[in-house]
């Protein structure tokens, strides 16, 4: 693809998205938070004071993935379902996914539908890949019990870096602020619940249980009556230190969506659409620089059923939405492709691309092996 050819598509896709922000004012990013009230209810917490860890380099890009909800609706006992979405999950922890999207495959111009309707395919993929990125200490207090996550129990567990053991001595923790006075001046700081024999003392006033990162002060071998950390941004052990800290769900009531709510300044600036009938990647030999990089999937009924369900997207062929529209595994050997597998093909293919391309600088932990 010539660079003025992917420049008119850019901005046809651009004026097209404008013209349905201005239709409509969607809630920004959604994260499907909702469906875990107390989690991620507050905008990134940034770093306070001046002390910043003597790490490795951090990453400033981020990788995306969009799937729709329905991928699910094909397996018939809930059993497998669960395992799906957990095998969904594993895979973006494994290339070290920061966003999965779950978009409504059919549409929906129902403003006030900002999260999926309870007993959707959406709803049910989207609480089980929270629940699973969400560490083991912490899934008790933020996620009640629901038919969703009755054989959770099946879910292989993601081993992310933010999923340490009480014993583990680690620079930053996920906790969760607990409603517990801290006999001080009132608005001084909060309890945190970090998976630790004791409580973490944080150096701000939060809401309790909202989840947060916390940033440890403390050693583990003191004995103090309670450790002490500092609230970050959920970002920051990717961004400042190169740490692979886990993926953050949303939820997008349409294709579109995918793109105008997104929670990035700016929007992704490379965006790629997976389709059998997509030029073959195999000619493909590189990514331009990126900050943030969008991969999108479609379900049973292609990404072309989507665009037709999409009433606010004025585009005819569906190629124009993306800079990049590819097939990703050409020539396979069965006529069709599983969620999961497309996935992985697709997701092996990009990675050595992403890293020589990206605009970030090291590598992630975790990517060397």
């Amino acid at each position: 693809i010539n660079s003025a050819h992917v420049e008119m598509k850019r901005a046809l896709v651009e004026e097209t998205l404008q013209a349905s922000k201005k239709a409509k004012t969607p809630k920004h990013g959604h994260a499907v938070n909702e469906l875990m009230p107390t989690a991620n209810k507050e905008k990134p917490l940034q770093v306070s004071g001046s002390s910043k860890p003597e790490t490795r380099e951090g990453i400033n890009y981020t990788i995306t993935i969009a799937l729709p909800g329905s991928i699910v609706d094909g397996v018939l006992l809930p059993e497998l379902k669960t395992y799906l979405a957990g095998q969904i999950g594993r895979l973006a922890a494994v290339f070290c996914v920061d966003e999965i999207v779950v978009f409504n495959e059919a549409g929906c111009t129902n403003q006030a539908k900002l999260v999926p309707e309870a007993n959707s395919s959406a709803a049910f993929l989207s609480r089980v890949l929270q629940y699973l990125e969400t560490p083991q200490y912490l899934r008790k207090m933020l996620f009640p019990l629901h038919p969703d996550l009755k054989f959770a129990g099946l879910l292989n567990p993601l081993d992310c870096p933010h999923h340490m053991k009480a014993d583990e001595e680690v620079q930053f923790r996920e906790g969760v602020v607990l409603d517990r006075p801290t006999r001080t001046n009132a608005g001084s700081g909060s309890f945190v619940e970090c998976g630790l024999k004791k409580n973490v003392r944080v150096d701000r006033h939060i809401q309790p249980g909202v989840r947060v990162t916390v940033m440890m002060e403390h050693s583990l071998k003191k004995d103090p009556k309670y450790f002490v950390g500092k609230v970050v941004s959920p970002s920051y052990p990717r961004q400042e230190c190169g740490t692979y800290w886990g993926y953050r769900v949303r939820f997008a009531h349409s294709l579109g969506a995918i793109f105008t709510e997104s929670p990035f300044e700016g929007g992704y600036d490379l965006t790629i659409g997976t389709a059998g009938n997509g030029g073959s990647v195999d000619d493909m030999k590189c990514l331009p620089h990126f900050r943030h990089i969008l991969v999108v999937f479609g379900g049973q009924k292609g990404l072309d059923y989507s665009l037709e369900c999409d009433e606010d997207l004025k585009v005819s062929d569906v190629s124009l939405l993306f800079d990049h529209y590819l097939n990703m595994c050409p020539a396979h050997g069965t006529k069709s492709l599983r969620p999961e597998e497309a996935i992985f093909i697709t997701m092996s293919t990009l990675r050595p691309m992403i890293i020589r391309s990206s605009s970030g600088g090291g590598a992630l932990v975790g990517q060397e092996k």
